[in-house]
Order: structure tokens, then C-alpha cells, then sequence
């Protein structure tokens, strides 16, 4: 087995995190793994050697079944959950993860593109879930300068503060005390290499502070 099979395989869990993440089934959530996984192995063999960074493309990729999957009339996901699971195997480790995502809180703190982009692997996916309620993407943005610029204009007046969403380490968004996003992120060795973020405001409630 090749080091990026051993990669791809370890990176399951994550998959399924995120598809669960956005619709709330582990069931669903495999078969959208699954769907990836068919994608991959779909390319040749030049093609996956080609690609840098299996964990990033497999993210943009699931990322982006999901998204189809949304406008097809699958219903979004429930509130982000406050509780923090168990942690699972083959995610970054907690420490590097949480280093990474202070990184990107520094960066995204001051709004700065070219701060941002420092901390952004070239081909970072970034995907919203408005809920039909709030503006937002109907694709994934792509790529480190367009994610910079979105997220920068995200950004602007916004306070981020680092906590934690769905167990790892995470950023909510807030204006004068009321959330208006709530970040997850994933991070490949020591860039972010996707971004979803919750701007649905039935889901960011609880998020709210006095």
C-alpha cells in the first residue's frame, strides 16, 4: 500500500465528519464518502499522482457532492451541535490543528488578504450553508486568493473569536454580540485546506452571547 493510499484511507473518518456535519446522517454520510472515494479511483493513475495533497482533494470533492445533493432538495443540517464527541482516528492531531486555527483566527482577525492567504493551502476549498435564510455561495470557492477575498469580505466589522465546533477547534463569528457565522476548518499539516462555515441564523442561536 502506498503512502497516499494509506493517506486516503486514514482520512475516512474526516470525510464522514463533514458530510455528517452538513446533513446530519452518518448513513448519508458514507455514501457520500463513498461517492468520493468512486471519484478517486476513477481518475488514472498519472492523474492521482499528480495530486499533491489527497486529503485537500478529497475534501473539495465531498465538499462539492454535498452541495449537489443540497440543491437537489436534500434537506440542510441541523443546528451545529455545542456538545464535543470523542476524538476519532486519522484527524490531525488536536495540538496541530489548534495551532493551525490560531493562525487562521490572527489572520482572519484583521481581515488582511495577504494574512490570510499565507495560512491557506493553494487549493483551500471554502463552502457556506446560508439556509436559504442569509446570502451565500452556491458553489465552493477555490483556491487561496478567492478564498482570502471572500473570507475577507466576510470579515469586515466581524469579531472572530476562537472556540470550540463540533469538537475541534473552530471560529464563531460575531456583531455586537449576536453570532453570524459559525467556522469549522480543516487543516492538512500546516495550512487550512477547507473552510464551512454555518450562516443559516436558525442554526447560530445559541451562539449569541448578552
Amino acid at each position: 500500500m502506498s503512502d497516499s493510499l494509506a493517506e486516503m484511507l486514514d482520512e475516512r473518518r474526516h470525510l464522514i465528519d463533514i458530510a455528517t456535519w452538513l446533513f446530519g446522517s452518518e448513513t448519508a454520510a458514507d455514501q457520500i464518502v463513498q461517492e468520493t472515494y468512486r471519484r478517486w479511483y476513477a481518475l488514472t493513475e498519472a492523474e492521482r499522482a499528480a495530486i499533491a495533497q489527497p486529503r485537500a482533494w478529497l475534501t473539495r470533492v465531498a465538499g462539492g457532492i454535498c452541495l449537489e445533493l443540497l440543491a437537489a432538495g436534500t434537506p440542510h443540517p441541523p443546528p451545529v451541535p455545542r456538545t464535543t464527541p470523542r476524538p476519532r482516528p486519522g484527524l490531525v492531531p488536536p495540538a496541530r490543528h489548534d495551532e493551525v486555527v490560531h493562525r487562521f483566527a490572527a489572520a482572519c482577525s484583521t481581515g488582511d488578504a495577504p494574512a490570510l492567504r499565507a495560512v491557506l493551502s493553494p487549493d483551500v476549498l471554502v463552502v457556506s450553508d446560508g439556509g436559504g435564510k442569509v446570502r451565500a455561495p452556491l458553489r465552493p470557492t477555490h483556491g487561496a486568493e478567492a478564498v482570502a477575498r471572500f473570507l475577507s469580505r466576510l470579515l469586515s466589522g466581524i469579531e472572530a473569536a476562537v472556540e470550540p465546533v463540533n469538537g475541534r477547534t473552530g471560529l464563531v463569528l460575531r456583531q455586537n454580540g449576536r453570532a453570524v457565522a459559525v467556522v469549522s476548518v480543516s487543516v492538512a499539516a500546516t495550512e487550512v485546506t477547507a473552510v464551512w462555515i454555518v450562516l443559516n441564523p436558525d442554526k447560530l442561536k445559541g451562539w449569541h452571547r448578552p
